[in-house]
């Protein structure tokens, strides 16, 4: 049987995550105390007890989401866990090179944490958005956006997750006219996210040229499994070319649908989703429902599992 991990990105943070699962395994709690140590304040505590306000904040959701899912994966580790290919979305990429041995979760955890605080600084708030759309293929977005796009006020697809959901980010009035236009457009639902930066779009470009500077000494490893990168939706273990797709992700829409295609089309039948929240679950079984995918996250899923 060939396994994937997956693991989420942003907006799957909640207040309490990881609280029970430190409680029962030591090797969750030593995961929150490094990364506490390497941020030098309590990113545990805003995981544990929030508040959601500072959770949400993007500097802090970053390193946050990736730490828990750090922290499931050393306690299934532990517990036998085996696994041929890995991936994740936006974000959770990084949380895959590290369980892939590519990247040190300290290095992870600083640069997530410089990485959120660039793309929250590189658009004031209020100025960008994001919405996803359903119903629409990805040439019809496409017209969409062109449509609703001004110079200077970009909207741009940035996430094709499958199932009929493509996620459109820009500037707040090139997004509210795309929204406005859907409808006469063909789409189902088009509705605005609640999300303080505009991801994955060309907005985010002084984003990226701050995190390649950042990124300039970092040292990557060869992953132990191909990783299957966001930005071209295919398996990747060169470490110079996931260097580049790190910095390229953040202004790169996330070809999801696709990553998700190639993780079957490698053989997997059975997948484990390790964090919080269980999008990326749903997203597989529209996907590719012949794959086995089960979320794991609280203690109870934890003791669930077998290797």
């Amino acid at each position: 049987m060939k396994t994937a991990l997956l693991f989420p990105g942003q907006g799957s943070q909640r207040v309490g995550m990881g609280k029970e699962l430190a409680q029962v395994h030591p090797a969750a709690q030593r995961t929150y105390d490094e990364a506490d140590a390497v941020l030098g304040f309590s990113l545990s505590k805003l995981c544990f007890e929030g508040p959601e306000d500072d959770l949400t904040l993007t500097k802090h959701t970053q390193p946050a989401i990736l730490t828990t899912s750090i922290a499931v994966f050393r306690v299934l580790l532990e517990k036998g866990l085996s696994f041929e290919i890995a991936a994740g979305h936006s974000l959770g990429e990084w949380s895959a090179l590290v369980a892939a041995g590519a990247i040190t979760l300290a290095d992870a955890v600083r640069l997530t944490h410089l990485r959120g605080t660039f793309m929250q600084e590189a658009v004031p708030v209020g100025q960008g958005a994001m919405a996803a759309l359903i119903g629409l293929d990805l040439a019809a977005t496409k017209a969409l956006c062109d449509q609703a796009s001004k110079p200077g006020e970009p909207v741009e697809p940035a996430n094709m997750n499958g199932a009929g959901q493509i996620v459109i980010s820009g500037h707040v009035d090139a997004v509210d006219r795309a929204i406005a236009n859907s409808k006469a457009a063909g789409a189902k639902l088009a509705k605005k996210l609640p999300v303080s930066a505009p991801f994955h779009c060309s907005l985010m470009k002084p984003a990226a040229e701050r995190l390649a500077a950042a990124m300039a000494d970092l040292k990557i490893a060869k992953p132990s499994v191909p990783i299957v990168a966001n930005v071209t939706a295919e398996p990747t273990q060169d470490p110079a070319q996931i260097a580049k797709l790190l910095v390229q992700q953040v202004t790169a829409p996330v070809r999801w649908e696709e990553s998700v295609q190639a993780i079957a089309k490698s053989g997997v039948t059975r997948a484990f989703e390790l964090g919080s929240g269980a999008v990326l679950k749903g997203l597989v079984k529209r996907i590719a429902p012949a794959i086995e995918t089960t979320t794991i996250g609280e203690p109870h899923e934890v003791a669930a599992f077998t290797a």
